[in-house]
């Protein structure tokens, strides 16, 4: 059984580029460049544990 096939770890692989992108965004950016790094981070969350789950 491969670990890509629990969503607990694909989710958590995937939480922490997403709380580092709302950082970025939050500390670094504002304005629209701030909502295009939270996009990213939202993207992100939803996106990659899909990939990896067909990667498994």
């Amino acid at each position: 059984m491969s670990a890509f096939q629990s969503p607990l770890v694909r989710y958590g692989i995937a939480l922490p580029s997403a709380v580092i992108a709302v950082a970025v965004g939050f500390l670094v950016f504002d304005g629209t460049a701030r909502l295009v790094a939270f996009g990213i981070a939202a993207l992100d969350l939803l996106v990659l544990p899909q990939i990896m789950k067909k990667a498994a």
